[in-house]
């Protein structure tokens, strides 16, 4: 029996984002982080710091999917509102939370500098969210219901990830298969629509390159069951020799 299809979206926070000013890499580290696992994230969005919009986003997603992956908007400054976004999202209160004040009084002893009420408000966290552990800078993330609330902070986010893996239940891990061609992709598109048609349960996809004064396109096959791969990418390879290009195989898995 084929292991069921687990799903993810990813809600990326911050009206830096939105304006360039920061450039995101946590999509593409959760996408690889949480693939591995057999988690598929199926949909991300960047919205900005606006409270009805991260509630409605959030209570759209959690809804759709086993889980959701927000990053950005824990931090200890006044547009820092995704806790309490996330706890109006849920319709519960938020507070001081007991075990995150201890870890952060603790860290801010050490450290020798002031726990003022800015970075008091980090320690806030919706009422009923379990903590996530934060080896970096300790200031936790938090768990309530399907939902993951994490910093933005790349190096911050990776290991939040890492406390929270045993939490996840993962399912069919998704495979591919990449061909290259020595070919345009309007020269096979029809064809390969045709492809796409009799394997309904693949993901074709075309990516043009350009290598120097080559040009090219990169053919990728995704799904969860190898032999089905198997036999799309045979029949792939066997329809890209009928227009006189040999294939290659660029990357088996």
């Amino acid at each position: 029996m084929s292991a069921k299809m687990v799903t993810a979206g990813v809600l990326l926070i911050g009206d830096e984002l939105l304006s360039g000013r920061t450039r995101d890499i946590n999509l593409s580290y959760l996408a690889k982080f949480l693939g591995e696992m057999g988690i598929q994230v199926r949909e991300a969005r960047v919205i900005p710091d606006v409270d009805e919009t991260i509630v409605a986003t959030l209570n759209e997603m959690r809804a759709r999917f086993d889980y959701v992956f927000t990053t950005g908007g824990i931090g200890p400054t006044h547009d820092d509102i995704t806790a309490d976004a996330v706890a109006h999202a849920f319709g519960v209160g938020i507070d001081h939370h007991p075990e995150a004040m201890a870890l952060l009084t603790a860290h801010y002893a050490r450290t020798g500098a002031e726990f003022n009420d800015s970075r008091r408000r980090m320690a806030r966290i919706p009422h009923g969210a379990s903590l996530i552990p934060n080896a970096v800078s300790v200031a936790p993330g938090f768990q309530i219901g399907n939902v993951f609330v994490m910093a933005g902070v790349p190096m911050v986010m990776q290991s939040m990830m890492d406390a929270v893996a045993a939490r996840l239940e993962g399912g069919a891990r998704m495979l591919s298969r990449t061909v290259g061609a020595a070919m345009g992709e309007g020269q096979i598109a029809e064809k390969l629509g045709a492809l796409q048609a009799r394997y309904p349960d693949i993901s074709i996809g075309s990516y043009p390159y350009y290598r120097g004064t080559v040009f090219g396109t990169n053919l990728v096959l995704r799904g969860t069951d190898s032999d089905l791969l198997d036999a799309a990418e045979a029949e792939l390879m066997t329809l890209i020799r009928t227009f006189g290009v040999e294939p290659v195989r660029v990357s088996p898995e």
